[in-house]
């Protein structure tokens, strides 16, 4: 149980440095500040699928997430 506790508090501190970074720079930390999320196989495609964030309703800012969540 200690690796498990290991790997979840690594996980969790490493979500929170990356909050922090977006939060420096008022981007969504869902969407990296770009208002959309792409499926990761449409990533690259020239006609990918797109849609709004609902971290932070497409505007890609951290005061909208913040105040969402």
């Amino acid at each position: 149980m200690g690796l498990l506790n290991a790997i979840n508090e690594w996980k969790a501190s490493r979500y929170d440095n990356h909050v922090s970074k977006m939060k420096e720079a008022n981007k969504c930390p869902d969407c990296r500040g770009r208002g959309f999320l792409l499926y990761p196989g449409n990533e690259y495609s020239y006609n990918a699928d797109q849609f709004n964030c609902n971290g932070c309703n497409g505007s890609g800012l951290y005061s909208d997430w913040d105040s969402l969540t």
